[in-house]
């Protein structure tokens, strides 16, 4: 199996590259945002490689960081969620924005990924919601907490509500985590007036 490559870029497409290692052309899979980083063509270049072998083709996927390739393992542990779905969602979303959107059961960050739809990121925020905690861009913080709220609470009522002001649940999720934490039992009416002063900057 393969894990690393280190070669020139040849050329880059929208999905993939071709990494020349030492004469041999590796066809590479990527995601947009990583591929958006690689260097210029003929530059040498360094990366990390998830091998996958299926019995019609072996396929290479290639990452800069390896937080990026953690999320693709994990990403790609959900039925339904491929390859290609999942570098998809690396196409849109960084580790930190995926742990925010996942704790906060943000779906609709999840559904701008090309082939996720509405049942598929509810099954992606189901499943991995409780794995999040330990994923890279998680900032070993406590998560979850709002995603797990009974219906009614301070900040399940203070989510939709500042939903409906257009705000996203990742955007306004770790507003509303602060807020909670530094001003413990105060009314719903203080939290969204507080979330709204510090999400107007």
């Amino acid at each position: 199996m393969i894990g690393l490559l280190t070669g020139m870029i040849v050329s880059t497409e929208t999905d993939r590259c071709i990494l020349d290692v030492n004469g041999v052309g590796y066809l590479v899979s990527a995601s947009s945002r990583t591929l958006a980083n690689l260097p210029s063509a003929p530059e040498k270049t360094r990366l990390l490689i998830e091998t996958v072998v299926r019995e019609d083709a072996i396929q290479l996927f290639g990452f800069l960081a390896s937080e990026e390739q953690e999320w693709f393992r994990l990403l790609t542990t959900v039925q339904g969620v491929g390859a290609k779905v999942a570098l998809a969602i690396l196409s849109v979303s960084t580790p930190g924005d995926l742990v925010l959107s996942i704790s906060a059961g943000d779906k609709a960050m999840l559904t701008r990924a090309a082939g996720v739809g509405a049942r598929l990121a509810e099954r992606i925020v189901t499943e991995l919601k409780n794995k999040v905690g330990k994923m890279p861009g998680g900032g070993g913080a406590p998560l979850g907490k709002v995603a797990g709220s009974a219906v009614g609470s301070v900040e399940a009522d203070a989510l939709q509500a500042l939903a409906g002001l257009g705000f996203r649940r990742a955007e306004a999720w770790p507003v509303l985590s602060r807020i909670l934490v530094d001003h413990e039992g105060a009314s719903l009416d203080k939290v969204i007036r507080l979330a709204l002063k510090d999400l107007a900057r």
